[in-house]
């Protein structure tokens, strides 16, 4: 996308994790010329906002906030009430409605009504098929494209969806287009919604994005240190043995209740082998060890600064990416 092209939004929206493909994403629209006061970073909320604490690294909600906060930009979360454990769970009902901040920060709530009643009571499927990998689809695409979707100030106006997915990752991701349509694109209808979707970091390989990172001298999210190597749930459906393994080191009550959960369900993630039995297989990541680093990791409050003074390259750069395939 040239220059010229890019600066006629009139809306920047960053699908942000706090990961550094959606950090390399955001740095390189700062890099390309785009004010970060029109820049907004949605993060959706994988366990939402109603108790759940199944899934996700509990410090990602703060150290989005604070990236945000530390280079001007607008943070809002958004979110399927009852977050991926609620969805699990469902049993001949419907799914939930989707949560969202406006712009002014006033709580939306939206869906839950039509469609049919169903079951899962299963963990999503290890597939790149966003069809039964249903978090992909539910707790993260559906919900961005619902609240651009009941957003009046969308319509009659340009807005630009920004995403870190990289070909290097898998060989479905490399079949992504850069430039598209949006899902919740309507430019044609009465709303004239016009939304593209872009993905600027979809040919860059993990170097140029840890680059990017340091050039902007970026304190990156403390799973990284800990050994991860890409930022999604700390208990991704698609982590290895490894991860697993460091997972019940650090959060052994989380992963228990992951484990019952399978044998409740009679349906392991893998299909193949439990997550204990992954966890027995696999190696505790290096960065486990530090007490510091894990207590950082499980708080609610991200204390340290964002633009880092000593840049240093974390432990898990370069390492395991276990990711959607």
């Amino acid at each position: 996308m040239d220059k010229a092209q890019l600066l006629g939004y009139d809306y920047y929206i960053v699908a942000f994790s706090g990961g550094k493909d959606s950090i390399a994403c955001y740095l390189h629209l700062i890099d390309s010329g785009v004010s970060p006061d029109r820049i907004e970073l949605w993060h959706h909320l994988i366990d939402g906002r109603e108790g759940s604490t199944l899934m996700d690294w509990p410090i990602t909600e703060d150290y989005c906030q604070k990236f945000g906060d530390a280079f001007g930009s607008k943070v809002s979360f958004s979110w399927k009430k009852g977050g991926f454990e609620g969805e699990m769970n469902r049993n001949k009902s419907k799914t939930a409605p989707t949560a969202f901040q406006d712009q002014d920060d006033n709580l939306i709530e939206c869906g839950g009504i039509r469609g049919k009643e169903s079951t899962r009571r299963k963990f999503p499927q290890v597939s790149a098929n966003l069809s039964v990998r249903w978090c992909s689809a539910y707790l993260k695409i559906d919900v961005c494209t619902m609240a651009i979707n009941n957003q009046k100030r969308f319509h009659n106006s340009k807005t630009l969806v920004i995403s870190g997915e990289r070909a290097e990752e898998s060989a479905a991701r490399a079949k992504y287009k850069e430039l598209e349509p949006d899902r919740s694109d309507n430019r044609e209808g009465r709303s004239a919604r016009h939304v593209d979707h872009w993905r600027p970091v979809h040919s860059w390989d993990e170097k140029r994005v840890w680059d990017i990172i340091e050039k902007h001298s970026v304190n990156p999210h403390p799973a990284y240190r800990l050994g991860w190597g890409r930022l999604s749930c700390m208990a991704c459906i698609f982590g290895n043995k490894n991860q697993w393994r460091s997972v019940r080191a650090i959060a052994k009550a989380k992963f228990d209740k992951i484990a019952n959960y399978e044998k409740e369900f009679e349906t392991t993630i893998h299909r193949t082998k439990s997550v204990n039995e992954l966890a027995d297989d696999g190696k505790v990541y290096p960065g486990c060890k530090s007490l510091d680093l894990i207590k950082k990791s499980k708080s609610m409050v991200f204390d340290e600064p964002i633009i880092s003074k000593n840049w240093e390259l974390p432990s898990g750069a370069f390492g395991e990416s276990n990711g959607p395939t």
